[in-house]
């Protein structure tokens, strides 16, 4: 119960600017666009600053010697994944498109906003091996998650270039410059790493915020009605975890909290933002996706604390 309780208040915490966010939307307060905005701050400034300083601080090759494991273990996540996703998504819906945004959302959590915010205030002491643990994450959003599920015309070839160019991104780079800084352990100006410090504290609130902001672009009426919406939100935040945690009663190499943590910090999060960002940004309709972001991101105000209850 405990751990329910203190999990349930970080998550009541990030929930209440969502809240905000959807007040400020719906009021009128806000000025129109805000949103792209917030978006684009937190693409270019926050993320960015919260990757650049958590790894020039924890890039050593001490840390490094048990990273192995954690990126092992993420690519056998995402292998794993990514079949059940399609299966699940052809089951639910004969829709191309909706399967692409189905299968998205089942493979991919919001590990990256979401799960950032989560593990930075629940478990700030890993919140570099939980950055490490996703990079197998990053690298299939980019190399098939985006080009392909949510870029990519079904009936169109990916080139080579379309799928390198979302590599080209500030998260991506500024992860490069903090593994150089952090392995060559390079001097740092302490007014510059107060800038980061700075600018990473901004990054939780302001993805909330971003949140609440889009989810009151959508008909909730439309969105609490929609069944499948409820089965593709329960098999990303119930039985996708739960598989993982019958799972790791079974193989040994989760004794290791620290891994079992980091896992389950990105399985346990609601549908993520990028499905329906992107596909914005190319005309492509976009309700399915923000009913799943409504739905899940609800329905997590109780799951992530009853996940994290179950395993103590």
């Amino acid at each position: 119960m405990v751990v329910f309780l203190s999990t349930l208040n970080q998550i009541a915490f990030l929930f209440t600017l969502i809240a905000a966010g959807w007040v400020l939307a719906k009021l009128g307060v806000l000025p129109e666009g805000a949103a792209k905005v917030l978006a684009k701050l937190e693409n270019t400034i926050f993320i960015p600053a919260l990757v650049l300083g958590t790894f020039i601080e924890n890039f050593t090759v001490e840390r490094l010697a048990s990273a192995w494991k954690l990126l092992l273990v993420s690519t056998v996540i995402v292998i794993v994944l990514i079949p059940v996703s399609i299966l699940v998504s052809k089951a639910v819906t004969r829709d191309k498109y909706i399967q692409n945004i189905y299968t998205y959302g089942l493979a991919f959590s919001n590990f990256g906003f979401m799960g950032n915010a989560v593990v930075a205030a629940m478990f700030p002491d890993i919140l570099f091996e939980y950055l490490l643990f996703t990079l197998p994450l990053w690298v299939e959003i980019y190399v098939w998650g985006v080009p392909v599920l949510l870029m990519g015309d079904t009936e169109k070839q990916q080139t080579f270039k379309d799928r390198i160019k979302p590599f080209i991104n500030p998260m991506f780079i500024s992860m490069i410059i903090g593994i150089v800084i952090g392995l060559l352990r390079i001097p740092m100006p302490s007014f510059l790493l107060s800038v980061l410090d700075t600018s990473s504290a901004c990054m939780s609130p302001v993805a909330m915020l971003l949140t609440g902001i889009t989810v009151a672009t959508i008909s909730l009426k439309k969105t609490f009605t929609d069944v499948k919406t409820y089965i593709i939100s329960a098999v990303r935040l119930l039985a996708i975890p739960l598989a993982f945690i019958g799972a790791s009663m079974i193989f040994p190499v989760f004794e290791d909290k620290t891994l079992l943590t980091c896992a389950l910090c990105s399985l346990a999060m609601p549908l993520g933002l990028n499905t329906i960002v992107i596909p914005s940004a190319y005309g492509k309709d976009t309700t399915v996706a923000a009913n799943m972001a409504v739905i899940s991101h609800l329905m997590a105000l109780a799951t992530i604390p009853l996940v994290f209850a179950i395993v103590g």
